[in-house]
């Protein structure tokens, strides 16, 4: 198997998603705003949110993008969870597929 770790924006394009799709199963990680805040303030790696104002400039691209993510195969919340606890549901829901 293969976990491959796309931008957030790969959604936005379909032939992008034909792809992913034709090749594997797609697993959207969601977090709120706020806790995409928390994880990402201070990364200089980060080009969309070097803005004066991060916390807005997140919200306004899940709002876009929200649509996308949710024709996603797997969508997991990962407020409020560790590695383990993500990594654990991910296995779950692929076992409920049975794989």
């Amino acid at each position: 198997g293969l976990v491959i770790s796309t931008g957030g924006g790969v959604v936005l394009r379909e032939e992008n998603m034909r792809a992913l799709r034709k090749k594997g199963i797609i697993v959207c990680l969601w977090a709120e705003p706020e806790t995409i805040y928390q994880r990402t303030s201070g990364s200089e790696e980060r080009p969309l949110l070097n803005v004066d104002e991060p916390l807005k400039r997140i919200r306004e691209l899940l709002k876009q993008r929200k649509p996308y993510y949710e024709l996603a195969d797997i969508m997991i919340y990962t407020d409020r969870k560790d590695i383990e606890g993500v990594v654990s549901e991910i296995i779950e829901k692929l076992k409920e597929r049975g794989l």
